[in-house]
C-alpha cells in the first residue's frame, strides 16, 4: 500500500514539474519573440511549418467540402431544401471541421517535424553548444518557432475554409445540379463573418498555441537517443489531438452553446 501510494505520489510531483517547465519554456518564448534581426529565421519557419503543410490541406479541404456538399444534398433533398446545402457546407466548415482538421493535420505534419527537428538539435548537442556560446536556445530556436506555428495555423484554416466550400460548389452544383445563385446566395445569407468566422479563427489560434506549445515542449525536453526522440513525436501527435478534441468542446461550448 505504501508503495503503490509512494509511486502515486512520485508521478503526480513529477506532472507538476513537467507543467511547470513547459509554463517557464512558454513565458521565455514569449518574451523572446524575435525581433527585426529575427525576421530571417521566422520567415524559415514559416516556411517549414506553413508552407510545407500547404498540399496536405489543400487536398483534405477539398475531398471534405465534396463529402460534405454530396453528404448534404442527400439529408436535405428529402426535405425539399437542396437549395440550402451551400449555407451547411459553408457553416459546418466555418465553425468546426476547419480549425479542427487543419489542426489535426498540422499536429501530425507540422508538430512531429518540430518535435523531431528539436530532439535532433539536443541528441546533437546543438542546444548546448548555443548555451556555451552565451545565446539562449528559448529565443534563438524555440521563440521563432512557437511564433511561426501561431501565424501559419490561422492562415492554413482560411485556407481549408476556401478550399472546402469550392469542393462543395463542385460536387452540389456541377454533379447534382443545385442552383449555383441559390448556394453562394444562402451561403451568405446566413454566415456571420464574426460569429462564424470569427469564431473558427479564433479556434484556430488556440489550436496553433497549444499545439505548437506542445511540440516544442515534447522536443526541448526529449530523452536525447533515437527512441527518446521516437516516443516524444509520437507523444505530441497524442498529446495535441487529445488537446484539440478537448479544447474544440470547450470553445464551441462558450461560443455557440449559450454558456
Amino acid at each position: 500500500m505504501m508503495n503503490w501510494l509512494q509511486t502515486i505520489g512520485q508521478q503526480t510531483l513529477q506532472r507538476i514539474a513537467a507543467l511547470g517547465g513547459a509554463w517557464f519554456m512558454l513565458g521565455q518564448a514569449l518574451w523572446g519573440m524575435p525581433g527585426p534581426k529575427g525576421l530571417q529565421r521566422l520567415t524559415q519557419q514559416l516556411y517549414v511549418v506553413g508552407v510545407q503543410s500547404l498540399v496536405i490541406i489543400l487536398v483534405s479541404a477539398a475531398f471534405i467540402g465534396m463529402v460534405l456538399g454530396l453528404q448534404g444534398y442527400t439529408l436535405l433533398v428529402d426535405y425539399g431544401s437542396e437549395q440550402a446545402v451551400g449555407q451547411m457546407v459553408a457553416l459546418t466548415l466555418v465553425r468546426e471541421l476547419a480549425p479542427v482538421v487543419a489542426a489535426l493535420l498540422f499536429a501530425g505534419r507540422a508538430g512531429s517535424a518540430l518535435t523531431a527537428e528539436l530532439g535532433l538539435m539536443k541528441a546533437t548537442e546543438q542546444l548546448a553548444s548555443l548555451e556555451m556560446f552565451g545565446v539562449d536556445p528559448l529565443h534563438r530556436i524555440v521563440a521563432p518557432r512557437f511564433l511561426a506555428g501561431i501565424i501559419a495555423l490561422p492562415i492554413l484554416v482560411i485556407i481549408f475554409n476556401l478550399v472546402g466550400i469550392y469542393g462543395g460548389h463542385i460536387v452540389a452544383v456541377e454533379w447534382l445540379g443545385v442552383h449555383s445563385g441559390a448556394y453562394w446566395g444562402n451561403m451568405q445569407a446566413a454566415v456571420s463573418f464574426v460569429d462564424d468566422v470569427g469564431n473558427g479563427l479564433i479556434k484556430a489560434v488556440v489550436f496553433a498555441i497549444l499545439v505548437t506549445w506542445i511540440a516544442l515542449y515534447q522536443g526541448y525536453t526529449c530523452v536525447p537517443t533515437s527512441q527518446g526522440i521516437s516516443e516524444a513525436t509520437t507523444r505530441t501527435v497524442v498529446y495535441s489531438s487529445l488537446v484539440i478534441l478537448g479544447f474544440d468542446f470547450i470553445l464551441t461550448a462558450l461560443m455557440f452553446g449559450g454558456l
